[in-house]
């Protein structure tokens, strides 16, 4: 029954908590641009809108791949906020974030189907970094469940700093940030098209929302695990990096111009391999 009212908790309280970032996400941005913005509760406006708005189907499976997508990240926000295995985290995200690519194809529309082909670039640059990551916490910890990594003495980061900076580095493709937003633009300045998620509209672009929501959240659950130890000061440290992670990835978005794909999956392969493998290396060489 418990285990039943936090699943039901997680589902209901994690969008909440990522519409709250992205309207924070927002203000931010438009007070860096010089603007008021818009309030803080506009990204569930928007949302409530589209609720309301037709949905016009391109064929059968285009709307289909969408909630399916929803539906694996809703799985991956519940078994990682109740400490379940992180591999298990990682490959239920990684489905999600494919049935979501399924769905840019469906549309045969040559903007939906561009903008797949440069999601596919980016789970390509950013996915090593994640596993690099898994690699380093079962290392130090020698488990894979979350709940386990978190009740340690020490805080992962101590042992892994290389592998949390490299991982922040690829925060910016997870959350689809300038300059690696390849597949999806969310500021007006980027295009005039929306990529991937071009020919979707009203209940199925309010799901696309909703889910980078679920993501947004657990892209800064991964920051929290590298913290978050058994003392109470860890998981409050935890929570103000989780916060000024954002807040930097939000800088970034603000201060930088899309790169070329070709510069984006270079980089980050870059980035995992010197700081991933450089950090795995003084681990194995003296055998924390």
């Amino acid at each position: 029954m418990l285990l039943a009212i936090k699943v039901v908790l997680i589902i209901i309280l994690t969008p909440l908590a990522g519409g709250l970032l992205a309207g924070f996400d927002r203000i931010i941005s438009a007070r860096l641009q010089g603007r008021k913005g818009p309030p803080l509760l506009q990204p569930f406006y928007d949302v409530l809108k589209l609720l309301q708005k037709e949905t016009i189907e391109v064929n059968a499976s285009h709307r289909f791949y969408v909630y399916v997508s929803l539906l694996f990240i809703v799985f991956t926000a519940i078994v990682m906020l109740l400490g379940g295995d992180i591999l298990l985290t990682i490959f239920v995200l990684t489905l999600g974030s494919i049935f979501f690519v399924f769905g840019g194809y469906a549309s045969q529309s040559p903007y939906s189907v561009i903008g797949a082909e440069r999601e596919l670039l980016q789970m390509m640059a950013y996915e090593p970094m994640v596993f690099m990551t898994a690699a380093g916490l079962y290392y130090v910890t020698n488990t894979f469940f979350i709940k386990d990594i978190i009740s340690r003495d020490i805080p992962a980061v101590v042992y892994l700093p290389a592998i949390f900076l490299g991982f922040v580095y690829i925060l910016t493709f997870k959350l689809r940030k300038s300059p690696f937003d390849l597949s999806v633009g969310h500021h007006a300045h980027q295009e005039l098209v929306q990529g991937i998620s071009t020919e979707y509209s009203g209940r199925a672009l309010a799901a696309i929302e909703v889910t980078h929501w679920y993501e947004s959240i657990i892209a800064m659950a991964f920051v929290y695990i590298f913290f978050a130890a058994n003392s109470v000061i860890s998981h409050v440290v935890a929570v103000i990096v989780c916060i000024l992670v954002y807040w930097f990835e939000i800088i970034v978005d603000n201060s930088t111009v899309r790169v070329k794909w070709q510069m984006a999956l270079t980089s980050a392969w870059v980035v995992s391999g010197v700081l991933g493998i450089l950090n795995l290396a003084v681990l194995f060489f003296f055998e924390f």
